[in-house]
């Protein structure tokens, strides 16, 4: 465990030319984009999008074969006969994109490109969460074989305090209205600058393309070429820091592939979304666990008397409601608030009241109270090693995204899901900012930003 140091050197952009879906080749676009291949539910899906249009990204993203090595040699070979089809093609140069996405409750928009590789060690990109080596040899895997990043991550930044990654080193701040807000009363903000204008600029012109996926959110993507609008958004990035909000196996796996090669080249990159929060705040939401082999009755009866155990009552949103609940209770009996909702067999049950001592016994003591604290901390180092004794192995825990996909899935194959609560987000940032990583698949930031509108090959440069 290491505090990253002070930034030297900020962000570094590059354009780069975007490969992108040949609008009069597919159905739609809406029909070939996927969710990040972390939060595709399978089997069902997949299914789903695989069916969609027969150029939809999840072919590339998860392509389904006999083994890992015959999966990453079709998607190889599939990416090289879209472009040869000229299903996908590269933009005619080098640019940087805008990507706006927008549905009912939020507006969110961020600059897309290449963005150079640093160790947490430069204090430049900073992660929060632990990663599971055999995901990133699988990811590495796709990348080696395809040669192309398929997918940006998600990272955020602040606009409004240079040199911090998602807010400042001493607290929360009040995030600047964005864009499209009511001004408030006094006087008027000063005029945007850096990346802030360059966005601004771009959404005024007609978009690159225009698409509504089937969750109703509204995609928008603009390509910036101009190399005084590069230097203009650049050379502010160039000031800060960033959080990786989503996607702490790609960029792992990027630094794993920049590690394996000894000169300068386009490994030295990764594909990025960058999003200030100042301007446009991220949603933080939980990521549930599904105990493919464990039942419901064993789990509680492993328990015994390690929390307080309690049947809720149904549907599912009362159950998550009484979740909620149990942290506010616990916080005034001055106890842990640790708390889980278990869900199976038609039934959900509260785990709440952790007991101190069998915490304590635990927890690992050499780390900071926070983290001690975490509700994904307690449940790997208690219920999942200790309790329940669960490997942390695909066959035997599924992370999925949605509370209602996680309770399906053991409606339909049987096992335990274990419901949890969000992260707040400034624990999120109070521990990256000391260097120390949650456990793995503790938080999902978003609105993610949908694969597939524009993929970087690694053969273009």
């Amino acid at each position: 465990m290491s505090t990253p140091g002070p930034v030297r050197q900020g962000l570094q952009l590059a354009p780069f030319r975007g490969l992108r879906y040949a609008s009069e080749r597919v159905s739609s676009l809406a029909a070939v984009t996927s969710p990040p291949y972390d939060v595709v539910v399978r089997p069902d899906g997949l299914r789903h999008l695989e069916t969609a249009d027969p150029y939809n990204i999840v072919r590339l993203i998860l392509p389904q074969t006999e083994s890992p090595t015959a999966r990453h040699q079709q998607a190889a070979q599939t990416l090289h006969r879209w472009q040869a089809e000229g299903v996908l093609a590269p933009d005619p140069e080098p640019a940087l994109y805008v990507y706006e996405q927008r549905d009912a409750g939020q507006l969110q928009r961020g600059l897309i490109g290449a963005l150079r590789l640093s160790p947490p060690e430069e204090g430049i990109v900073l992660p929060h969460e632990n990663v599971m080596p055999h995901v990133v040899e699988d990811r590495a895997d796709l990348m080696r074989a395809t040669a192309a990043n398929l997918e940006p991550l998600l990272l955020s930044y602040d606009g409004a305090h240079p040199g911090s990654a998602n807010g400042s080193p001493n607290g929360a701040h009040p995030a600047a209205p964005a864009p499209d807000a009511p001004a408030p009363d006094g006087p008027a903000p000063a005029a945007p600058r850096g990346v802030q204008a360059v966005i601004d600029r771009a959404v005024q012109r007609p978009p690159l393309l225009a698409t509504t996926t089937e969750d109703g959110v509204a995609h928008r993507l603009w390509r910036i070429a101009d190399p005084a609008e590069i230097a203009e958004a650049t050379t502010d990035l160039g000031r800060h820091q960033a959080l990786i909000a989503d996607g702490h196996h790609r960029w792992a796996t990027y630094l794993r592939l920049r590690a394996e090669r000894h000169a300068p080249g386009p490994w030295d990159f990764g594909l990025v979304l960058l999003v200030d929060t100042a301007r446009y705040p991220l949603r933080v939401r939980a990521i549930h666990r599904l105990l493919r082999q464990l039942s419901p009755a064993d789990a509680l009866a492993a328990v015994g008397d390690a929390f307080r155990v309690r049947p809720v009552a149904g549907p599912l949103p009362d159950a998550l409601a009484a979740l909620a609940t149990a942290q506010h209770e616990a916080a005034e009996s001055g106890g842990p608030a640790n708390a889980f909702l278990l869900a199976g067999g038609g039934e959900f049950h509260l785990l709440d009241r952790p007991d101190p001592a069998r915490l304590a016994a635990a927890v690992p003591q050499d780390r900071p109270q926070t983290w001690r604290e975490l509700d994904a901390t307690v449940l790997h180092t208690l219920l999942l090693d200790q309790i329940w004794q669960v490997p942390d192995a695909p066959e035997h825990i599924g992370y999925i995204h949605d509370a209602v996909a996680a309770v399906k899935q053991t409606e339909r194959h049987g096992g335990t899901a274990v419901l949890m609560r969000p992260v707040a987000e400034e624990v999120v940032r109070e521990l990256a900012q000391q260097g120390v990583a949650m456990p793995h698949k503790s938080t999902s930031f978003g609105p993610k930003p949908a694969t597939g509108l524009v993929l970087r090959s690694l053969e273009l440069g």
